[in-house]
């Protein structure tokens, strides 16, 4: 028998936008990088991971940030989270889903290792105080996904249990601790296979559109 769920909590990048990866990869041919730079020199260096994962907490500025990482790139630092991910777009079929989900009674929340607000901000344009039922930040709380204290504050928010909802990832390695505290999880890989699994586990389809909800229009 389904178990009828009552929340839906989406990570942000690369679950409401499109992949992160790619617009990585573009910045580095506009940058003139060679390909794996980003990854190798940010995403694989323990002290690089480190000022991540405090720009994460709201302990470093997206600013400074940008100093470290662009020192270690050799290229300016002026916005380079912007630039990065400057090809970042809005993903339709799961903020319609998200929409879809809201109209059926179900509570959607976001949960977002955040990277900062300025001088470049990832969720404008998307309506996200509006469009969801409660958006945890990961630099306004000082805790970051996969720490379950993360997780407990957008459950207070949502007035759910984690028993009652389901958790989407693109971060595959945020799924087993969100699956401990009792989560239904999914892995978003593809947006189309995403909305199936969630039909499955909230026992609802998502792909109807209100004619006052058009993803389209939502500009990052």
């Amino acid at each position: 028998m389904t178990q009828h769920r009552k929340g839906l909590v989406l990570d942000f990048g690369g679950v409401l936008t499109t992949p992160l990866l790619p617009a990585a990869l573009a910045f580095e041919r506009r940058a003139g990088l060679a390909e794996g730079t980003l990854l190798t020199g940010l995403y694989l260096d323990p002290e690089a991971i480190r000022l991540t994962e405090e720009l994460e907490r709201g302990s470093l500025t997206q600013a400074q940030w940008n100093e470290a990482a662009a020192e270690r790139l050799g290229i300016p630092p002026d916005n380079l989270m912007g630039r990065i991910f400057a090809d970042l777009r809005p993903e339709p079929a799961m903020i319609a889903a998200a929409a879809a989900a809201r109209r059926a009674g179900i509570k959607v929340g976001i949960l977002s290792n955040s990277v900062g607000l300025a001088p470049w901000n990832l969720y404008d344009g998307y309506d996200v105080e509006t469009r969801y039922d409660a958006v945890v930040l990961s630099g306004v709380h000082g805790t970051r996904k996969p720490e379950p204290e993360i997780f407990r504050i957008l459950l207070a928010q949502l007035g759910l249990t984690a028993g009652e909802c389901v958790f989407v990832d693109d971060t595959e390695q945020y799924l087993p601790p969100a699956a401990e505290l009792g989560f239904a999880t999914v892995h978003a890989t593809d947006p189309a296979k995403t909305v199936a699994a969630l039909e499955v586990l909230l026992d609802r389809s998502l792909t109807g559109q209100d004619l006052n909800e058009d993803p389209d229009r939502v500009t990052p």
